[in-house]
């Protein structure tokens, strides 16, 4: 097995190499386009853990093709399995329990596969693995995970810094068995032991304390492990779950649009007063991030929702003036405070004090941008208010977070254009944004160093 020599987050897939930084013009008028959005990473990553865990051969197709995709197939392939991926399909030969003896995975800045990948390794077959991630990545604990782990017999083994990455996972370890945790801190935690739990000798029988952090993920976490032949019982409100030990089994599965960078497309119909289809984005969808497109009804969009697509439009002047509880789509807050700005009132967002642990504090980091270009802004220990504003032209650091990428590039088109440094993170979840951005109108410049 190969030593991995690419940089701790950088893929094949890496889009914008050796770009300095990247300058978004303003729009010249209305966006008006039809697209299709890129598949949705949490599905993508949770299919692709699955179908290497189940026995027989799966078609994945709709697949989201980013940095995260290809750390989570690079890691199942070093495992053994087959991964052949055709543009955004996949084969996937699955290996069932079976893994090989040793070896190093690394998880780049992926947080899916960090938090789902040792309790596939605990809970299969014996052997031992090293895994690493980016630099970023390690500052991020996942303790609630190792806890739970743990409870049920994983042994793992913490090289640096207690309950973070790089850590050493022994095979064979988790049993499962009666097993309490907190789902406060993130739902990717609950995730991972449920789809462990299917493996597990004993199964899994979780209890939840204090609520989850957007359960609807576990939710989608729970529809692709049936999908894959898991047997799971689940408490109304999630407070209890129940998975039945057994051999997950192969199934094809078609991958729907990404619902979160969705919220970028319609954000931009939203500000330049256009209209935006998303033709494969429908109402049906489990994820979260879908809610965002109510609260753009409540500042004045129309929005069109059928089984398979998705549009949003705007005319005059968005309206402001109200509070919003982001916990349930807390991935969506960057993308309102972006365009909180264009209101006629300030917008309060609360409920996401758990997005200063992502891929930065996006709660500080946000407010900073915003105030760098000439907007008033509040910080909250859970959130910010917005205040409307004309934001000036401005060169901003995007902490090496995609959503701070995506939803500044979303306000400079808005207002007076924007330079975005270190842009290449957008391609953890959506390598192709900026094509997208040119293939509906809106231009913009790589300056490379």
């Amino acid at each position: 097995m190969k030593n991995i020599s690419l940089p701790d987050s950088e893929t094949p897939w890496t889009a914008l190499k050796g770009v300095k930084s990247i300058k978004v013009a303003p729009a010249s008028g209305p966006v008006v386009a039809e697209l299709m959005v890129s598949g949705s990473k949490s599905v993508s990553n949770r299919a692709l853990i699955l179908a290497a865990m189940a026995e027989g051969t799966s078609v994945l197709s709709g697949l989201l093709r980013s940095d995260d995709t290809w750390w989570c197939a690079d890691a199942l392939k070093r495992l053994g399995a087959g991964v052949v991926f055709e543009g955004t399909s996949a084969t996937i030969a699955g290996i069932g329990r079976t893994r090989p003896k040793s070896g190093p995975l690394h998880v780049g800045s992926a947080g899916t596969i960090a938090r789902f990948l040792p309790p596939m390794l605990a809970a299969g077959d014996a052997g031992t693995w090293k895994i690493t991630a980016s630099k970023q990545m390690s500052k991020r604990p996942v303790g609630p995970l190792f806890d739970a782990l743990r409870a049920g017999g994983a042994e793992i083994e913490c090289l640096e810094q207690e309950n973070c990455f790089p850590a050493i996972i022994h095979g064979n370890s988790f049993a499962g068995g009666q097993i309490t945790m907190s789902g406060a801190v993130s739902s990717q935690f609950i995730s991972g032991v449920l789809m462990g739990g299917g493996q597990a000798k004993n199964g899994v029988e979780l209890g939840v304390e204090g609520g989850i952090v957007q359960s609807e993920y576990v939710q989608i976490t729970l529809d692709v492990m049936r999908h894959f032949g898991a047997q799971i019982d689940a408490a109304a409100d999630f407070t209890k779950f129940s998975v039945v030990p057994g051999s997950y089994r192969a199934r094809d599965l078609a991958v729907e649009a990404d619902a979160s960078t969705a919220t970028y497309f319609g954000a931009l119909a939203a500000v330049s007063r256009g209209k935006i289809t998303m033709g494969n984005l429908g109402k049906n969808t489990r994820q979260p991030d879908y809610g965002f497109l109510e609260i753009l009804e409540r500042m004045g969009c129309v929005v069109e929702r059928s089984e398979t697509a998705t549009s949003v439009s705007m005319e005059g002047q968005l309206k402001g003036g109200f509070s919003v509880d982001m916990r349930p789509l807390s991935d969506a807050t960057l993308t309102l405070a972006a365009i909180a700005p264009f209101a006629d009132g300030p917008i309060h967002m609360h409920g996401v004090a758990h997005i200063r642990h992502h891929e930065c504090d996006r709660i500080s980091a946000m407010c900073a941008s915003l105030s760098q270009l000439g907007i008033k802004v509040e910080e909250h220990e859970d959130g910010l208010t917005v205040y409307p504003g004309s934001p000036r032209f401005g060169v901003l650091d995007t902490f090496e977070d995609h959503r701070m990428v995506m939803a500044l590039a979303v306000l400079g088109v808005a207002g007076e254009g924007i330079e975005l440094l270190g842009p290449e993170s957008v391609s953890k979840t959506c390598p192709s944004f900026f094509e997208q951005l040119g293939t509906i109108g809106l231009k913009s410049e790589e300056i490379r160093g």
